[in-house]
């Protein structure tokens, strides 16, 4: 029997897929609990459309984070803290940090978990980091730290 999937189900497909089960896996488990639906011609249009606007809604906002990384890849944020000789910072600076002064210097805002920063910078100077405002697209934002007054 030929099912539309409602929810993920383990070992059977994710949701709003088609897929082939028995009879009775289906009546008795999977519809009762609302898991499945039977797959009909109508519901089968309907999946159809809803994948035609998931993707229509996916493409326009990858659009908007490809727009979004342009206008940050020319921004340069500006941090200070304080520093030891030879430029050595007394603490580190964090995403979080960044994000916080990307925020106040910009207007952009950035989650703290985008920002790929393999260690805490521990040192003046400037840092070209890799933003990722999408699973496909990637921002570079420049970083320099200054020592504090």
């Amino acid at each position: 029997m030929r099912v539309i999937l409602n929810k993920d189900v383990k070992d059977i497909g994710k949701a709003g897929q088609v897929v082939e089960v028995s009879e009775g896996y289906a009546r008795n488990y999977l519809m009762p609990r609302h898991l499945a639906n039977e797959a009909t011609e109508q519901a089968l249009k309907q999946v159809e459309e809803k994948a035609k606007r998931d993707k229509a809604k996916a493409e326009r906002l990858k659009a908007e984070m490809v727009e979004f990384a342009d206008k940050l890849a020319g921004k340069t944020v500006t941090l200070t803290a304080k520093a030891g000789e030879g430029g050595r910072l007394y603490g580190a600076i964090t995403a979080k940090e960044i994000a916080q002064e990307t925020k106040k210097q910009t207007t952009f805002e950035i989650d703290k978990r985008k920002i790929e920063l393999e260690e805490p910078i521990r040192a003046l100077g400037y840092y070209d980091l890799v933003v990722k405002v999408h699973p496909e697209v990637a921002a570079k934002l420049r970083v320099h730290v200054v020592e504090e007054k």
